[in-house]
């Protein structure tokens, strides 16, 4: 479903990804796990078509990117650090426009259930101004599943949310999963990316350092993974 081979992103004379290779699987869940400043935002960017690539081959669904941008954004639903939603409008007015944008059919029925889903269904007239940051990433994670996506990227998704937000993300990531949907999720919250992925890939120094599943484990678990990782590199 993803395949990257060779990725280099250049920011003038600083090299963010040198030469990454990195692939999924129709249906899996990959957690991207690695330092501040790796290099993952940017990864997931020039996934979701909103950066382009210097040098390399990147292809999502089947499409290549950036020549296929338009193709590969019909297939994507992003959750950023931005949740790319209209102050000015409701709740239901920023879901019925990508609706729209998607072509959906009976898009009021799926608006009603993704507002349940997110627990926004109360303050679903009301501006999005007059949101908390978290109820606006909630809001940015229905718009990002109201069209059934094949893939999801989601970038640090907890950030803002509170507890409560935090569970329900987790359910809806449970969901996606098990709709059998292709998902990469960067996340400093080692706890509870291990608790939801089925493998995890380390980027470090702009290329991926590791990739593990829960077997591979053994006694252990993710931070201790993670740290080895890490700490390997430090020697090279």
């Amino acid at each position: 479903m993803i395949k990257v081979r060779k990725l280099v992103k250049r920011f003038g004379l600083k090299t963010v990804l040198r030469g990454m290779d990195f692939s999924v699987d129709d249906g899996e869940f990959v957690a991207l796990i690695g330092p501040n400043g790796a290099g993952k935002t940017t990864f997931l960017r020039i996934l979701a078509s909103l950066a382009r690539p210097s040098m390399g081959a990147v292809n999502v669904a089947g499409f290549q990117l950036p020549k296929d941008a338009a193709d590969v954004r019909r297939r994507l639903g992003v959750v950023s650090h931005q949740p790319l939603l209209y102050v000015d409008l409701t709740a239901t007015e920023n879901l019925k426009f990508y609706g729209r944008m998607y072509n959906l059919p009976d898009v009021d029925t799926r608006i009603n259930e993704v507002l349940e889903m997110v627990g926004l269904a109360s303050r679903r007239d009301d501006l999005v101004r007059t949101y908390s940051r978290g109820m606006q990433q909630r809001l940015a994670i229905g718009r990002a599943v109201l069209h059934d996506p094949s893939v999801m990227l989601f970038d640090e998704p907890y950030t803002g949310l509170d507890q409560d937000a935090s569970t329900m993300l987790d359910e809806v990531l449970r969901t996606v999963a098990a709709r059998g949907r292709t998902v990469v999720m960067t996340s400093h919250d080692l706890a509870r990316t291990e608790d939801l992925a089925t493998r995890f890939d380390v980027l470090s120094r702009g290329k991926i350092a590791a990739s593990a599943t829960h077997e591979d484990f053994g006694s252990g678990n993710l931070l201790s993974f993670y740290k080895g990782v890490l700490e390997e590199g430090k020697k090279q």
